[in-house]
């Protein structure tokens, strides 16, 4: 259960608890941020282009070194502790502890980079909800980074963060995840999307409107049930097809490479299911690149425009959506002054993202969740967001 804190309190309340648990005041406070992606979905593990923001909901841990090599955690969030040894980290199986592979993930990929770290005591405290595709994993990754870089006195290069963030996941966690989430969570600016290149990791921070138009997102609290196995189908997918368009297009490393006229040029020769799949990938990146020229020359229905594109893309080529994505979907964009809306993350459930005028976002939080719960039978949570700054350092 996510505990409803604002940002002051939800400080003084981790901070409060920390010294009531371990008998000490912390020496050690950070946060990182959720994310939500505006356009550009499916793209990453694709080497192509993405275009988050950090949202105003974040993970904060405090903390302080011990002079053993112990790790002692405890979730507020779940009323719940876990304890380990960097000499011997292994994941937690036990439903229980479960939420402290991520800490225990961070710790683990430090000492496989030869980086050092040492035993601390620390309290997590999120409000990114959980399950809901606003990478509430990837927040908790970077911010026990950080908790542990501060630590054992280390200066973690916000872009090296993401990656040791990224290997953390895919290789402790056993999630096969692109670098967009961490990226973002550790390299958000306030106020501003980041255009992020997943080859290069070359990224450019894009001002997002900073007066009539909000973000808005809405979780359908349809749980994700198929993401793990579809994912990594729709990966091999994308393999299957660079793979067979190579043989025309020799050049090609990732399906980022294919440009619109060579896919319409060689799209007959991939199975009918591996053409819609890459399909998808090849029209979400050029979408994406064409949503920040549009964002740049202040045209937002253009913008808009795009975001409705890319939902119809990865619900009949990608086939991630399902039937409450697209009911929100379908909600959001009956209400005048909705610009566009998409499903953002994963798939299968999780949360949409519109953009809406800011004059119309009352209207949307009165009437969006009756029009989805009379389609779906659920309640939904609507977000209200800004973009806010990545990873941080606060004490």
């Amino acid at each position: 259960m996510l505990i409803p804190l604002n940002g002051t309190s939800r400080i003084t309340e981790i901070e409060t608890r920390f010294t009531a648990l371990f008998g000490m005041q912390p020496t050690i406070l950070v946060r990182a941020p959720g994310r939500v992606n505006l356009i550009g979905e499916h793209t990453d593990y694709n080497d192509g282009f993405v275009f988050p923001a950090a949202i105003d909901r974040d993970v904060l841990i405090a903390a302080a070194p011990r002079t053993d090599r112990q790790v002692r955690a405890y979730a507020l969030n779940f009323n719940q502790s876990s304890t380990f040894t960097l000499e011997d980290i292994q994941p937690a199986t036990e439903g229980r502890e479960r939420w402290s592979n991520y800490i225990r993930a961070m710790a683990w990929v430090l000492h496989e980079e030869g980086l050092g770290t040492q035993g601390m005591n620390c309290v997590t405290l999120g409000d990114v909800p959980l399950g809901a595709g606003l990478s509430s994993s990837a927040a908790m990754l970077v911010a026990s980074g950080l908790a542990f870089a501060a630590g054992a006195g280390l200066e973690l290069e916000p872009v090296r963060l993401a990656l040791l963030a990224q290997r953390a996941e895919r290789e402790f966690v056993g999630v096969n995840v692109g670098i967009m989430d961490q990226f973002i969570s550790a390299l958000g600016q306030k106020d501003h999307a980041l255009l992020i290149d997943t080859r290069s990791l070359t990224y450019e921070a894009v001002p997002l409107p900073q007066s009539g138009v909000t973000i808005v997102i809405a979780d359908t609290n349809k749980k994700r049930g198929l993401v793990d196995s579809e994912y990594n189908t729709r990966r091999a997918e994308c393999e299957r097809a660079v793979e067979i368009l190579k043989e025309s297009l020799p050049e090609i490393i990732a399906l980022r490479d294919v440009s619109l006229a060579d896919f319409e040029r060689y799209a007959d020769r991939l199975p009918e299911e591996t053409r819609r799949r890459a399909r998808h990938v090849v029209t979400e990146d050029a979408r994406t690149l064409e949503s920040v020229t549009a964002l740049k020359a202040g045209d937002i229905t253009r913008f808009g425009q795009l975001m409705n594109e890319s939902h119809y893309s990865l619900q009949h080529d990608y086939e991630v959506s399902c039937r409450e994505l697209d009911a929100m979907v379908e909600a959001a964009r009956s209400i005048e002054g909705v610009y566009g809306a998409r499903m953002t993350g994963a798939g299968f459930g999780g949360c949409t993202v519109s953009l809406v005028a800011t004059e119309a976002v009352e209207k949307f939080q009165q009437e969006v969740p009756a029009l989805y719960k009379q389609a779906t039978g659920l309640t939904p949570a609507i977000y209200v967001t800004t973009a806010a700054q990545g990873a941080q350092r606060l004490k």
